[in-house]
């Protein structure tokens, strides 16, 4: 990652994100699977995430641990990262299959910038569906 970012048909596109900018795209990708996370916990799911990394956009699968494995799993099936493979041969014929996790900075730009009603819904909102149900329908009778 020599430039901090490159042109692609006259548009200016980053190849790198900032910790708040991932922090912003985990929690509202989660809050489309209608899950939350605190901003407390959402920072420190970018701060781990953004560990492997440093100043890559790409880490080796087998480096993880399984928990951490796991992690990554929740962040590509929310768009964040994305995985890749590339197959090479050993000098003794065998295949071999090295497989990647990569930032999908364009994924966590446009997550980062979404609009999020349902971050910006008040909790009486959340069970305001309950007030519409007429009193005869809570009845055991």
């Amino acid at each position: 990652m020599s430039d901090d970012s490159s042109e692609i048909k006259g548009k200016q596109v980053r190849n790198y994100t900032k910790i708040d900018e991932l922090s912003q795209a985990i929690s509202r990708g989660l809050s489309l699977q209608n899950k939350r996370m605190v901003y407390e916990e959402s920072m420190a799911a970018a701060e781990h995430l953004i560990n492997f990394f440093g100043y890559s956009d790409r880490v080796i699968d087998n480096m993880l641990e399984p928990e951490d494995r796991d992690a990554f799993y929740t962040m590509e099936d929310i768009g964040v990262l994305r995985t890749e493979r590339e197959e090479t041969t050993l000098f003794d014929g065998r295949e071999w299959r090295i497989h990647y996790w990569i930032l999908n900075i364009s994924k966590i730009m446009s997550l980062a910038q979404m609009k999020s009603n349902y971050m910006d819904m008040g909790e009486d909102q959340d069970f305001s569906v309950y007030e519409e149900i007429p009193d005869e329908y809570w009845s055991l009778n």
